[in-house]
């Protein structure tokens, strides 16, 4: 069974959601938080496998909360799930330890699969985030990385697993797979060692 926590200021939404997911045989919904503080007591007293997070909540937006989360009890997968797809708001999820960033927008169907493939470890990214961090092909080249990813391609090229670049970054490991996912959608390359080969190519090495 896996164990859901639900972040959501809004009402409606929470409760659209629990429903939702209470049809889901291998799915149970623990929690419902309406704020960033009430998800991160929340998470401490349940112990969810994977939490759904809003990103704009008041008090600490979804991105505060999951890097709050994470410091607490690093265990749970944190999935946000929103109406938003920015670029910057994308990147500071998965900064803050986010494992996967889905849209309210959602299929019912895709949800799901998200969510249990997140309690699996694996990190789903919804494909207009995912075009949101690869970008415009028209207005900038499709492997205009940020900082970070080139930090984190860097380190694959030096053959260091994700749980050494966590540690030499002083990020998580799903930070890592997460930034991993993300770089190998935006530079069109399916494994490391192709990541590897792209980044010497392009001088990121």
């Amino acid at each position: 069974m896996i164990r859901v926590l639900l972040a959501d200021d809004h009402g409606l939404i929470r409760e659209g959601l629990s429903r939702l997911l209470g049809s889901v045989a291998d799915i149970e919904v623990v929690a419902a938080a309406g704020d960033g503080h009430e998800a991160v007591r929340l998470a401490g007293e349940h112990r969810p496998d994977v939490i759904l997070m809003d990103l704009r909540m008041p008090g600490i937006d979804g991105s505060e909360a999951t890097r709050r989360v994470l410091k607490n009890d690093p265990t749970p997968q944190v999935v946000i799930l929103t109406s938003f797809s920015e670029r910057e708001e994308v990147l500071s999820a998965l900064d803050a330890g986010a494992i996967g960033y889905l849209l309210k927008d959602a299929e019912p169907d895709e949800l799901i699969r998200g969510i249990r493939a997140a309690a699996q470890g694996d990190s789903p990214l919804a494909p207009r985030a995912a075009r949101t961090l690869i970008g415009s092909r028209s207005s900038a080249p499709s492997h205009q990385l940020s900082d970070r990813e080139r930090e984190v391609l860097r380190l694959v090229t030096r053959g260091l697993s994700n749980k050494l670049i966590a540690r030499d970054l002083g990020i998580s490991e799903k930070t890592v797979k997460a930034h991993l996912t993300a770089i190998f959608q935006r530079i069109g390359v399916t494994d490391r060692v192709q990541a590897a080969m792209w980044a010497r190519d392009h001088d990121i090495a």
